[in-house]
């Protein structure tokens, strides 16, 4: 998955690239966004309905425009592990090894946009700055890959849960109040916790006044600073 810093469509790939010199840099960079644009196609999913499976052909790539997805899979005891939450404006589904390793699943209602991976191995052929801008977000991925081991190997169920809530904030653009998309067995499925721990850690901060649950999938936060002080610790 490329995660995109904030929800401002196709330009961020960019983001991080060097900027100077100016117009010929900015016209490559249109003809690249609008060529990509151009090749993609708008799919709408309901909720819990699959985007693609485990085992399936790897033959694309997406974008989410609306929604929340989750990149899971079913293991052969029959636990779930979730690997990922995309927001709008998060890629995934980069096609690696040919067949899907994991599946996709819309959390609520989602529109994603679908980009074929030929279409798209064309343009990068002919767009280096396209290229090297995904790549970047690669590299930036397998870093927070490598910080979710960290969390699930070494963090207590509370640390788990404040990081999450902390992500969550952090990646929705959200100060003092969101609405979570996911389920409650979601979450513990991301953390590797069981769903009645993470009620317990849920229920715990509420009653410590670090949080507030207005509604089952509404979360205020009344002490940021309790939350980064567990996860730091």
């Amino acid at each position: 998955m490329y995660r995109q810093s904030g929800t401002g469509g196709f330009a961020s790939i960019f983001d991080q690239a060097d900027t100077s010199g100016a117009t010929i840099a900015a016209s490559s960079q249109l003809d690249a966004l609008l060529a990509l644009e151009q090749i993609a196609t708008h799919r709408s999913f309901a909720r819990d309905q699959d985007i693609y499976a485990d085992g399936d052909v790897s033959d694309c790539w997406y974008r989410v425009v609306s929604g929340a997805v989750r990149i899971c899979k079913l293991l052969a005891d029959g636990r779930r592990q979730i690997t990922e939450f995309c927001f709008a404006g998060d890629y995934f589904g980069l096609p690696l090894a040919g067949i899907r390793a994991f599946s996709a699943e819309a959390v609520g209602d989602v529109v994603v946009m679908r980009y074929p991976q030929r279409a798209a191995d064309r343009l990068m052929d002919e767009n280096p700055r396209l290229t090297r801008g995904l790549y970047d977000r690669t590299l930036r991925e397998l870093s927070s890959a490598q910080a979710r081991m960290f969390l699930l190997g070494r963090m207590t169920a509370s640390e788990r849960v404040a990081s999450f809530l902390l992500e969550i904030f952090r990646r929705r653009d959200a100060r003092r109040a969101l609405d979570l998309p996911m389920s409650r067995n979601d979450i513990a499925d991301y953390l590797g916790l069981t769903i009645e721990t993470v009620c317990r850690v849920l229920s715990a901060f509420r009653r410590e006044d670090v949080i507030a649950i207005p509604a089952p999938h509404r979360i205020e936060l009344r002490n940021r600073e309790a939350l980064e002080s567990l996860v730091e610790a």
